[in-house]
């Protein structure tokens, strides 16, 4: 519940004017009730509205795309593009095509996305964009014709100093290829508009592995910290089967551990000898299959229908990685029954409300997404500086720099929490030390 009386009172204007965006007023009400101690701090920021800007879009892009499939029938999608704070840097996040995305889903990923790329340390703006297309299913003539189409309006509204997208759910290197080539087609210009991109054309090696791989830099940094502990003879569930997921396993095996899940919109996966990530990446990157295959494949797994299900399964560690809200607060009490005691966040807003008091009321370690999922965003970055100083570092090199980012975050949280007497709480230190940074830089520019 809110006690400040300014964190109130913006909030509520909030929910006036916003009343049917269920994702955007549960992302707002999670970071405003952390942030709350840092106005008596700082009564400059009640003065320079801060609260009151920081939770409008500086713009909200909506737009229709039409297209043609392959059955020469015309078919229209929506695209959005939210520009949501610029005070740090251009506009940067991801693009997501799903049947799910609605303003309300990319204004939250958008609001989340300014303390993301704050806590980085990293000159970048939050936004994010997407449309309800579903490339599932379509071919890639279709996919191509889509993004060419999407970007057609997109192009008149980012730019290497302007907005820079990436990708997100549904949107890899084929379809941030097909888009960069329409960028450069329509402008004429070779230029770091978006990141996610080819190896051959400015993209950055570790950008695939980057938020699986920095989801459990940040683990293990945290483990380290506040329990001694790390990932090493563990076990570990897994949700999700695209790339988060897939690095997350990668990585969490390299670090010792066992992960005996994964998952899809289908089902998930129980492996209890540990998940074969050759077979999965073979289905999943290689075949866009199903991960029940997996099962037909591997004699030691079991296939269990209800993705959400995998919360059930008893762990050490619980890595969620597939979409947002996919655990209530019956999965975090079957966790936290089952011996999980560390959830880390790799998908975007997994957790409810009410799944992560049962974390905070069993003492958990959790870690928030805006901070352990900030891999990705990180990299991101430095592919931005890679293709502004037109050169390429190397993996060892880019992921060195993760990995420092991904600590860095860590200790900043903690610093932060300690500061504002929650000693280890990692929740409310990433959302002030995010907020700060952001909060600060705003009462510089003026009222813009």
């Amino acid at each position: 519940m809110l006690t400040d009386e300014y964190v109130k009172r913006v909030y509520a204007q909030v929910e006036a004017r916003d009343p049917e965006q269920p994702e955007f007023l549960q992302a707002v009400m999670e970071v405003f009730e952390t942030i709350e101690p840092v106005f008596k701090d700082h009564p400059e920021y009640e003065k320079s509205g801060v609260l009151e800007r920081l939770v409008e879009p500086e713009r909200v892009i909506k737009f229709r795309v039409p297209w043609i499939d392959d059955e020469g029938h015309v078919q229209v999608n929506r695209g959005y593009r939210i520009q949501f704070n610029s005070a740090i840097g251009p506009y940067k996040g991801g693009l997501r095509f799903h049947p799910t995305v609605t303003e309300s889903v990319i204004k939250f990923l958008g609001f989340e996305q300014i303390f993301k790329n704050s806590l980085t340390g990293l000159p970048m703006g939050g936004g994010k964009g997407g449309s309800d297309f579903d490339p599932k299913g379509r071919s890639d003539a279709e996919v191509m014709r889509f993004c060419q189409s999407f970007m057609t309006e997109l192009q008149r509204h980012v730019g290497q100093f302007t907005d820079v997208p990436a990708g997100d759910i549904n949107v890899g290197a084929r379809e941030v290829g097909y888009m960069f080539g329409q960028y450069k087609r329509l402008r004429n210009e070779f230029a770091g508009v978006l990141t996610g991109k080819g190896l051959e054309f400015g993209g950055s090696l570790a950008r695939t592995e980057a938020t699986g791989y920095g989801l459990c830099y940040y683990t293990q940094e945290a483990l380290r910290v506040l329990r001694n502990d790390s990932f090493a003879g563990k076990t570990v569930v897994v949700s999700g089967s695209g790339n988060v997921a897939i690095f997350a396993i990668e990585k969490a095996q390299e670090l010792g551990a066992n992960v005996v899940t994964c998952s899809d919109s289908n089902g998930y996966i129980y492996d209890p000898n540990g998940i074969d990530l050759d077979i999965v990446k073979d289905i999943k990157l290689e075949h866009r299959g199903r991960i029940k295959e997996y099962a037909d494949r591997v004699a030691s797994a079991e296939y269990h229908e209800g993705c959400s299900e995998v919360w059930t399964v008893p762990c050490d560690i619980a890595l969620p990685c597939a979409t947002q809200n996919e655990i209530d607060e019956p999965h975090a009490q079957a966790l936290v029954d089952n011996g999980c005691t560390v959830v880390c966040e790799g998908a975007n807003m997994p957790s409810t409300p009410a799944a992560i008091a049962v974390y905070q009321n069993n003492g958990v370690l959790y870690g928030p997404a805006k901070a352990a999922n900030a891999g990705g965003v990180a990299v991101s970055g430095l592919e931005m500086s890679q293709n502004s100083y037109r050169l390429s570092w190397t993996f060892e090199e880019t992921d060195k720099r993760l990995q420092g980012i991904m600590e860095s975050i860590v200790a900043e949280s903690l610093a932060a929490a300690k500061q504002y007497g929650h000693e280890g709480d990692l929740m409310m230190g990433a959302n002030i030390a995010g907020f700060i940074k952001v909060a600060n830089a705003m009462v510089a520019e003026g009222i813009i």
